[in-house]
Formats: C-alpha cells, structure tokens, sequence
C-alpha cells in the first residue's frame, strides 16, 4: 500500500515536471501590453461607473 502510494507520487511529480517545461512567459514587451490594458479598462470602467452613479442618485432625488 505504501509502495503505491510512493509511486502515485512519484508518477504526480513527473507529470507535474513534464507540464512545467511546456510554460512559457510573457515578454518584457508582453506584459508591459497587459498591463497597459489592464490599467486603461480599470479607468473605462470606473468612469462608467461614476457616470451611471451620478445619473441614478439624481433620477433617485427627483423621484423622492
């Protein structure tokens, strides 16, 4: 029982092995694009947020 335990390990830790060698990294350039698109949606949003908030709570004033 043991043995076999030893083995599914074994046989995990070489799969594991196998699929680390097939990750590849963004470049330099690759993640400076993320993050530049990453930063401008964060500012799309949160200036559509910031306009539909205003409208409701006006909308919300005139109806109380």
């Amino acid at each position: 029982m043991i043995k076999k335990a030893f083995q599914n390990l074994s046989n995990f830790i070489k799969d594991v092995k196998s699929e680390l060698l097939k990750v590849t990294f963004p470049t330099k350039n690759e993640t400076i694009g993320s993050t530049t698109v990453v930063i401008i949606f964060t500012i799309v949003v949160s200036i559509f947020l910031a306009i539909v908030d205003v409208v409701l709570v006006r909308l919300l004033r005139l109806v109380v």
